[in-house]
């Protein structure tokens, strides 16, 4: 059986890590450029990822070129007059390389599928954030289905498309979840119902990370004494008062609003923002 040179099977196996790791950055790159966030494109990204594309193909085009020729060695003749005996040998010398082809084939084409799997949704959130490690987020209306403090006195529900989401934020960031309440039967309800979600079990988040306040200037100030990375909110006013002291916002809002600051960002909600 001919064994391809050593080198030549190095320098393959070095061509595919190089083909991951450039496929592990394009898909995050590709799933940045087509997410919903209103963050304007950078033309040196949109060139980078092009020039990205163009290395993997041309990888993956050399990876899978065929192994040059080798010489038939001359056989030796078997000690037997059987014309069946010397087909078989032959065959069992002949099948050793076809497998190896197809076994090398397989490998390739393998590594090249994974370049296009999904980045996981754990990727996607830390990529979104900008690897930000500390996060304050009003519960109304991005975390929870009601939208004003009375409904809290009677329910506190969660919203089910939205649960994936902040249970992967639990895992990755150091999570407040806040909001205005009028009276103590509304914390108990808040409390309640982000149990049943299983968001204290399953998540990292922990009921003392949980804050309320009566005041919508009182989460301002929540906000401020806790200086996070990233603020959620969808008070557009106190958003605006933020906008100077914490690095980025996310506007939670039904209706588009345009920021003149890069640092405040707008989605429909918190799980289409992270693309769900």
């Amino acid at each position: 059986m001919a064994e391809p040179p050593s080198y030549l099977s190095s320098f393959k196996d070095e061509l595919i890590q190089l083909i991951k790791r450039l496929g592990t950055y394009l898909a995050l790159k590709m799933s940045n450029l087509f997410s919903i966030s209103l963050q304007k494109l950078d033309p040196r990204s949109v060139g980078a990822i092009a020039g990205l594309a163009v290395a993997i193909i041309f990888t993956y085009r050399l990876t899978r070129s065929p192994a040059p020729p080798t010489r038939r060695q001359p056989k030796r003749q078997a000690p037997t007059t059987s014309s069946t005996a010397i087909r078989t040998q032959s065959n069992i010398t002949l099948m050793p390389s076809g497998v190896y082809s197809s076994s090398e084939d397989l490998r390739a084409q393998n590594t090249f599928d994974e370049f296009f799997q999904p980045p996981t949704l754990g990727q996607i959130v830390r990529q979104k954030l900008n690897e930000g490690r500390k996060v304050t987020c009003r519960l109304l209306g991005v975390i929870l289905e009601e939208s004003s403090p009375e409904e809290l006195q009677t329910k506190a529900t969660v919203r089910p498309s939205v649960l994936d989401v902040l249970l992967e934020i639990t895992k990755f960031c150091d999570l407040y979840l806040m909001e205005r309440v009028i009276d103590d039967e509304s914390e108990k309800n808040v409390l309640l119902a982000l149990e049943n979600a299983g968001i204290f079990t399953s998540g990292g988040l922990v009921k003392d990370k949980v804050l309320f306040c009566s005041t919508e200037n009182g989460r301002t100030s929540f906000v401020r004494q806790l200086e996070p990375d990233w603020h959620i909110d969808t008070n557009p006013e106190i958003v605006s008062q933020l906008a100077r002291f914490i690095k980025y916002q996310l506007h939670v809002s039904p209706v588009k609003t345009e920021w003149t600051t890069g640092k405040v960002l707008s989605s429909p909600s918190l799980e289409q923002f992270f693309g769900f």
